[in-house]
């Protein structure tokens, strides 16, 4: 039986192997960051603590070091590898610290976290289980703000893996609305999430598999079954290529701005008050 630690040790040697060639492989990762920290710059914050969780090879941990270079910056990432290519990404005058831990179980005390940023991190971790942790350490009125993977995302090899072999299933990625009922059950407010659908274009289904592979999910596209999963997914191709969907959810949730009561039956109750409205909001 697959227990959660031999899960967290397996994204973690995939990740330590994948660290030196990650960037050159993601190329969604580096869109959807962009896109994430050009929704943050619409959000007024003047942050003492930020976390970059599932931070990668630090891009956007040094992107919200200039965007708030008095704020206390943290990569926080389960690779070391990653954590080591992360530290390439700082100046003399813009530092941030790095911690090594699972993005589940968060080593901050409750309600100490002003903004919690995760780029793509969704798909590696529970959203029952990350999604609590993360209201725990949020400050009241602090923001999460993330993205996650839909399920039209890699439909096109999901189609060709059931073509070679229906017995075998590819992970469901997390459906927008199923996400945003996620934030509520964790206790966040005013949930806002949105949808981009992206195409990557690719003359060869190797480098498709080889892009997967350095992204760090080599279980998506095996070399045992290279070959069987190329010829079923040529179906795809047009115009001389082979296209491959990602669909990148987008959302922010608040801290209500105050902290949720806990039942005796381990229910998390928070005042309607601070439900339906940015925190802060007058009513």
């Amino acid at each position: 039986m697959r227990t959660a630690a031999s899960s967290l040790a397996r994204v973690r040697r995939a990740f330590d192997r994948a660290a030196p060639a990650y960037d050159s492989a993601a190329v969604v990762a580096a869109e959807a960051r962009a896109a994430l920290l050009e929704r943050l710059a619409l959000t007024r914050l003047e942050p003492d603590l930020v976390v970059d969780l599932g931070a990668g090879t630090g891009h956007a941990t040094r992107k919200l070091k200039d965007r708030y270079p008095r704020a206390q910056v943290l990569a926080l990432d389960v690779s070391l590898g990653m954590l080591a290519e992360a530290a390439r990404r700082q100046s003399l005058l813009r530092r941030f610290g790095r911690v090594c831990a699972d993005a589940a179980r968060l080593p901050f005390a409750d309600g100490s976290v002003d903004l919690l940023y995760a780029n793509l991190l969704l798909p590696w971790v529970d959203p029952e289980i990350a999604l609590p942790e993360f209201r725990r350490v949020l400050k009241p009125q602090g923001l999460l703000t993330l993205t996650g993977l839909g399920p039209d995302t890699l439909k096109e090899l999901r189609a060709a893996w059931a073509a070679v072999d229906p017995t075998v299933s590819m992970p469901l990625f997390i459906d927008m609305h199923d996400l945003g009922d996620a934030l509520v059950r964790a206790g966040f407010a005013a949930p806002v999430l949105d949808v981009e659908r992206w195409t990557l274009q690719y003359t060869e289904f190797d480098k498709l598999a080889e892009d997967l592979t350095a992204y760090g999910a080599p279980a998506f596209a095996p070399r045992a079954h290279r070959g069987a999963l190329a010829g079923a997914y040529e179906g795809w191709r047009a115009d001389g290529r082979l296209p491959a969907t990602w669909e990148v959810v987008f959302a922010q949730a608040w801290g209500p701005a105050l902290r949720p009561e806990r039942s005796r039956g381990g229910e998390t109750r928070v005042p309607l008050s601070a439900i339906g409205r940015r925190p802060g909001a007058t009513p």
